[in-house]
């Protein structure tokens, strides 16, 4: 499969430059221009790279903090409840129960297409 780019509002590029070395350039450059003109790309890297030129938001990033940025993404994720519940699944009874430093028990999540998310 392909990544779904004609449906993306929101393109998170990290630490690579498709428009510059993606195996398909002239293709990557198209669909990232189309991303650009119905939503938003975000490029996190250290280097301002081609890519980032073109982005709406880049965050130049200090080189080894990578981890510390995903980790604290996926906290704000989790703590306020802003991931795709549809899709990823929901606490059965609808209260979110990520608290920093806590586990989930397992039983009071139902996961849909995303696995492993409380595990």
């Amino acid at each position: 499969g392909d990544y779904d780019l004609a449906n993306t509002k929101y393109l998170l590029v990290w630490a690579c430059d498709p428009l510059s070395s993606n195996r398909q350039v002239p293709n990557a450059i198209n669909k990232i221009h189309a991303i650009l003109d119905k939503g938003t790309v975000a490029v996190v890297d250290p280097r301002l790279s081609n890519t980032a030129t073109k982005a709406q938001e880049w965050l130049p990033i200090k080189p080894g903090e990578d981890g510390a940025l995903a980790t604290a993404i996926a906290h704000v994720i989790l703590t306020q409840g802003l991931w795709h519940k549809e899709f990823v699944g929901d606490f059965k009874d609808g209260q979110n129960r990520f608290r920093a430093g806590q586990t989930v028990d397992l039983s009071t999540f139902e996961e849909k297409h995303a696995h492993g998310l409380v595990k």
